[in-house]
Parts: C-alpha cells; sequence; structure tokens
C-alpha cells in the first residue's frame, strides 16, 4: 500500500536529492586546506536542506536512530537508507569526475590519533548531531534548519581533526565506492 503512495516516492527522492546535494558541497569544499571549509559548507547546506526539503535525514546514522526508536517505518527507513546510498555515490563519481585527481574525497583517520580515538570522536559528534535532530524534529524549517546545521558544523569542527568529522555513513561510503580506498572505514 505505501510503496503506491506519492508521499512515499517524494520522501524517497527527497533523501536521494538531498544526500546528493549534501555530500557534493561536503567534498568540494574539502578540496581546500584544513578542517573549516567542509564543516562550514555542511553546515550551511545542512540547514539549507532543512528549510528547503521538509528536513530530510540525508544521513543514515540518523535514519537508523529514527528506525530504531519507533518514529519511522521499516520500508521507508530501508527505502531511505537505499537513497542516500544512492544519492552519496552519484555526488562522489561527479566529484571525483570533475575534482583534482589528487583530492582527498574519503575522510581519514588522523596520525594524531588512533582508530579508536577516531571512532570515539565520530560517535561524539554523531550522538550531538541525532540530539540536535531529535530535540528541532517537530519545530518551524528556519529554526530547525539552524540548529541542524550548527549542529553538523560544530561537530565537523570538533571530530574533523581525529576521524574527518563525517557523522554521515554515506557521506564516507559513497567516496569509499568509488575511489576503492576502504582505511578504517568502520570509523565513518
Amino acid at each position: 500500500q505505501e510503496l503506491q503512495s506519492g508521499c512515499f516516492w517524494r520522501g524517497v527522492l527527497a533523501e536521494a536529492v538531498a544526500t546528493l546535494i549534501f555530500v557534493g558541497v561536503v567534498l568540494g569544499a574539502s578540496v581546500g586546506t584544513g578542517p573549516l571549509a567542509p564543516a562550514l559548507a555542511g553546515g550551511l547546506v545542512t540547514g539549507m536542506l532543512a528549510s528547503t526539503l521538509s528536513a530530510p535525514q540525508a544521513n543514515p546514522a540518523l535514519t537508523l536512530t529514527l528506525l530504531c526508536t519507533r518514529k519511522l517505518g521499516t520500508l521507508r527507513g530501508a527505502a531511505g537508507l537505499l537513497a542516500q546510498c544512492g544519492g552519496a555515490v552519484v555526488a562522489s563519481a561527479a566529484a571525483r569526475l570533475v575534482l583534482p585527481h589528487d583530492a582527498a574525497i574519503v575522510p581519514r583517520v588522523s596520525a594524531l590519533g588512533s582508530p579508536g580515538q577516531a571512532l570515539a570522536w565520530e560517535t561524539f559528534a554523531t550522538f550531538q548531531l541525532a540530539l540536535a535532530a531529535f530535540t528541532s524534529a517537530d519545530w518551524a524549517a528556519p529554526q530547525a534548519g539552524l540548529v541542524l546545521g550548527s549542529a553538523v558544523a560544530a561537530g565537523a569542527l570538533a571530530a574533523g581533526p581525529i576521524s574527518g568529522g563525517s557523522m554521515n555513513p554515506a557521506r564516507a561510503l559513497g567516496p569509499a565506492i568509488v575511489t576503492g580506498i576502504w582505511d578504517h572505514h568502520w570509523v565513518s
């Protein structure tokens, strides 16, 4: 029944498009040096997406959180996860074509810490993002966009120097599939 609903398919499309836009913007910003540009780009694009596309998750970690807390149905969650991963792969393939060949688009564990420390930072950053998403779920779009965008930027700035600050498994999965680089992928 749900598969025949236009609302269902619009939601799936919104997840794919939002993830494509998010990953594309963050990958483009990642060409620069340092964590500031991708953190700001991620925060700004998250705020824009939350305000324009009826707050899609565009993040498998958030979708899984909503599934585990029964705030999202199994079919909608599974379709959303597939759409997010597909959007990330398309954005990563496009970025690979247009960015310089030596651009580091895969988030990596820094030499500043161990993989375990990177996982701890990534978990903390993702937790604070999920908390922001739950808190702002029923807010009007402008306020929710500001909260979510701020959470993405803060998490990326905090975790970026150690883990890459992805907080989004699709953001890590897309580039890994396109480049074939899977080093410490489990951290992201």
